[in-house]
Parts: structure tokens; sequence; C-alpha cells
């Protein structure tokens, strides 16, 4: 898919904070982030639902879920489907806190500032945890 961000991004045409990367999935850090860590779990191959992907997803989402909790020294890590922003299957992990201020749901409309050396650091964290 020419037009496709997620494509790009598969490709190397535009940069991400990458996490994971096995042969069909890349995991990088959202660039809007909800809070620190979030990260987004894409299949390779453009499919437009999670639901249409042929390959393992859970494998690769449990994997990159464990490496957030242990990252962020938590036990909940929230993931949430919408897909209407970007029509290419994505999974988003959220690591979670206690006192995080997003009571017993996570508020899709929130973000915060994390800067470029930040998400380098971050995307390191989560590297080293798995």
């Amino acid at each position: 898919m020419d037009s496709c961000i997620f494509c790009k991004i598969v490709v190397g045409e535009i940069p991400s904070y990458k996490v994971f990367e096995d042969e069909n999935f890349l995991a990088f850090l959202d660039i809007t982030p909800k809070k620190e860590g979030h990260t987004l779990v894409i299949p390779k191959k453009h499919y437009r639902w999670v639901w249409d992907v042929k390959e393992n997803y859970s494998v690769t989402t449990n994997k990159v879920a464990n490496a957030l909790k242990k990252a962020f020294d938590t036990d909940w890590v929230v993931s949430f489907v919408m897909g209407e922003e970007v029509h290419h299957a994505h999974i988003h992990l959220v690591p979670r806190q206690r006192d995080d201020g997003h009571g017993s749901l996570i508020n899709v409309d929130s973000k915060v500032e994390i800067n470029k050396e930040e998400m380098l650091e971050i995307a390191q964290k989560i590297r080293d945890s798995f």
C-alpha cells in the first residue's frame, strides 16, 4: 500500500522508535503516546483489520506486553484496537501504573509529551527487557 504510513515504517521510508521486530511483525513507540511506553504492534504485511491477520498476532503481542511489564515494573498493560486513524491493522499496548490518572479505563483522548531523547531511551529500555 503506497500511501499507508505503517507500510512506509515497515520498509524504513519513515523512521520509528522500534522496540521489537521479527519476520512478520514490528512493534514501535506511538508518536502520540497515551503514556510512556505506549507501543503499537503491527503486521509487516498490510492488513486492514486485526482479525484479517493470518500470522499469529497473539504470540508477538504477548512477547511485547511482557517486555513492557518488565520495563515499567508493572503487572498492568492495557491493549486496545481502534483502526480508525491508520488503515493498517495495529494493536495498542499501554503500560499502566496504579496512580497514572486514567481511572479504570485508558483515556484515548489523552496524550503525553515525550521528547526525542526520551523516546530513544524508552525504546532502548523496552528492547533491553526482552
